[in-house]
Formats: structure tokens, C-alpha cells, sequence
């Protein structure tokens, strides 16, 4: 594991940003939060590409930013990936990865392989195009390459996904997921995108306005009920990492504690670990186990926790066998149902909500 310290400040018109922090980075860690609330300047300001920027960054103890002065961006040893890609439109894939592994032999850091790098991100049969030629999928794999080879300590992504359709997304998804093991290089990836976060992070850090609002395991933040209107307001709900106990003709059945969820997977390996969001809004609740239904899912739970907000809307936290998982109901449905802190309930849940849009 690495640790990133950050005690930093940015001033700018409308906008003032000051995070203070101790991450503990590994595998992927999102940095998330709404559109404008500072996470692009974050990871600007831990690349060293904010000169505005004051206070301290230190990586793994090392020191990269100490009041207004710091090591340069090209000596952090830091993989960027920015949204566009960014390659040189002049050179052929195998020129741009070429031209990053010259970058990353500077100061004898050269650690992953070009070989290694193109089967990582499926990139031969690309390498002799030139990069306008490529869609928008193919650029942003071969940027992540390219970011790679310049043997980074930390990979930076910045919304890498956020200019690709859902065919192109989903891709792309499984070689972002992989990179930490392959590598071994911890990744702070910026996300507005919910389901980006399911499927891919371990941790996450909640931006909102310039400071930090959350920060913890996927599961502990989004579970947070205080926390809807910055983790997506009707979009809240859970991530719940369940194991898979059978496959059989796109159908997984996912061990939840003791209990079971059949869930449309197309590809599943059994003993596998899957990220499943379940939205609060597909969760009803019945105070007795419901018969002849279409929903197929349903879990017995505990209320945990009872959070009656300013609308007409009541926010529910359920433990299942340990697991957490949220659900909205409205404020009449729990006085009629007489439901408390406490009272054991079942959960019902539409299997469709289950699968995340970025796919399995």
C-alpha cells in the first residue's frame, strides 16, 4: 500500500479549495463528487500542474509540494491520463508508446514493459495506425499505455470514460480494472459517474464545494443516508460485493451472507468477487414474505437505521447478514407498516436493478 498526504489550499474567483487528508491508496481509489467540486483541480495540484496551488504533498513519505514550491511534474513519476487522450495525431500508436518508454527510461525507472503494456490494453493489432484513425475507445487505451510506460508511482485518471458511449465504456472497463494487479500501481481515478465507481474502486474520497465530505470503502460512503445529495440524490443506494456461487445461461447466483440473488450476468466465474449497486428506489419493503410475485429477489433484514428527511421521502438502512442495503420509501408506507429501528423486514428487489450499466 502507498499513503498520499495532502494538507493543500487553492484560491480562485467563486471557488476556494482546502483538502486535508492521509490516503491510503490501493488498488483504485475515486476521487468523486459533483461537477465543480474541485476534483480535477485535486489531482492537477498532486501532478504538480497547478502553480497556484500552497500547502504540502508528500507520496509514500516523500515530500513533492512543501508551501508554494515542489518537485516538478516530471520528476513526481506520475502516470496522467486526461480525458481526451492527448496522443500526437503525427505518430503511430507504436511511435506514442515508443516515445513514452524513452520518457520513462529517464532517471533508470523504467519498470513495465512495452510488451507487457500493448497485450495489457489489447493494443496490436493497432500499432501501425496513426491515432486519429482510432475511435475514442482505442485513443483512451492506448493513452492509459502510454501513461504506464512512463513507469509511474501513481496513476492519475481524470474522467478517462467521460466522452464515451456505453458500448465503448464498457470495453474499456475491464483493462482500467486490471491495471493494479497487473502493475502494481495505485490509482486515483476522477469520476462524476456512480456505476464507474461500483465497478471499478476499492475506496472513495466524496468532494463536494472544494472540501472532502466523505472518504472510506465504496460500501461505507454510499451506504451513508446524510450523504444523498451529493452521491446522487434518487440514485442512491448501495454497492454490495457478492460473491458468486453458480452461472448458468446469464444468470448468477450471488451469495449475499447466507442468503441468495439471481442476477443477469452474461459472464460470471464462480468464487469470483462482483460489485452490484442497488439503487434505493428499487428496494420495497414488506413486513411479511410476500408470495406470488414477479420479483424474484428478496432478503430478510433488520432496520438499522430510520432517516426521515425534509420531503415526503423516508430513507431506510437494512443489514443483511452483515451487508448493508438502503431503501426509500415514502413516509405514509412507514407509518402504515408501523416499521422501526430494530423491526426485522424483507427486501424486495428488482432484478433488473441489479446490473449496473456499465455491465458485468
Amino acid at each position: 500500500m502507498n499513503t498520499l498526504s495532502l494538507n493543500v489550499a487553492l484560491d480562485r474567483e467563486g471557488f476556494s479549495l482546502r483538502v486535508a487528508a492521509e490516503l491510503t491508496l490501493a488498488g483504485i481509489t475515486a476521487l468523486f463528487g459533483p461537477s465543480g467540486s474541485g476534483k480535477t483541480t485535486l489531482l492537477r495540484i498532486i501532478a504538480g500542474l497547478e502553480g497556484d496551488a500552497s500547502g504540502t504533498v508528500a507520496f509514500d513519505g516523500e515530500a513533492w509540494q512543501s508551501g508554494e514550491s515542489g518537485v516538478p511534474a516530471h520528476r513526481r513519476h506520475i502516470g496522467y491520463v486526461f480525458q481526451d487522450g492527448r496522443l500526437f495525431s503525427h505518430l503511430t500508436v507504436a511511435e506514442n508508446l515508443e516515445f513514452a518508454r524513452r520518457r520513462g527510461m529517464i532517471g533508470a525507472r523504467a519498470t513495465i514493459d512495452l510488451e507487457e503494456a500493448i497485450d495489457a490494453l489489447d493494443l496490436r493489432s493497432l500499432l501501425e495506425r496513426r491515432t486519429p484513425s482510432l475511435s475514442g475507445g482505442e485513443q483512451q487505451r492506448v493513452a492509459i499505455a502510454r501513461a504506464l510506460l512512463r513507469s509511474p508511482r501513481l496513476l492519475l485518471m481524470d474522467e478517462p470514460l467521460s466522452s464515451l458511449d456505453i458500448k465503448r465504456k464498457r470495453e474499456i472497463l475491464p483493462h482500467i480494472e486490471a491495471l493494479p494487479e497487473i502493475f502494481g500501481v495505485p490509482v486515483l481515478y476522477v469520476t462524476h459517474n456512480l456505476d464507474e465507481v461500483a465497478r471499478l474502486a476499492n475506496d472513495v474520497v466524496l468532494l463536494a464545494e472544494g472540501r472532502i465530505a466523505a472518504h472510506g470503502s465504496v460500501a461505507e460512503v454510499f451506504e451513508r443516508t446524510d450523504l444523498g445529495s451529493l452521491t446522487g440524490g434518487l440514485e442512491a443506494g448501495v454497492v454490495l460485493r457478492a460473491r458468486v456461487a453458480a452461472h448458468d445461461n446469464g444468470i448468477a447466483t450471488l451469495r449475499v451472507g447466507t442468503q441468495q440473488l439471481r442476477v443477469p450476468m452474461v459472464t460470471a466465474d464462480v468464487g469470483s468477487i462482483r460489485p452490484i449497486r442497488i439503487h434505493a428506489r428499487d428496494v420495497a419493503i414488506a413486513t411479511v414474505r410476500p408470495e406470488k410475485l414477479s420479483i424474484r429477489n428478496v432478503l430478510l433484514g433488520r432496520i438499522r437505521l430510520i432517516d426521515v428527511g425534509s420531503n415526503m421521502n423516508v430513507e431506510l438502512l437494512l443489514d443483511i447478514d452483515g451487508e448493508h442495503l438502503r431503501a426509500r420509501i415514502t413516509r405514509d408506507a412507514l407509518e402504515e407498516l408501523d416499521l422501526a429501528v430494530g423491526r426485522e423486514v424483507f427486501a424486495l428487489i428488482k432484478s433488473v436493478a441489479l446490473e449496473s450499466s456499465l455491465g458485468p
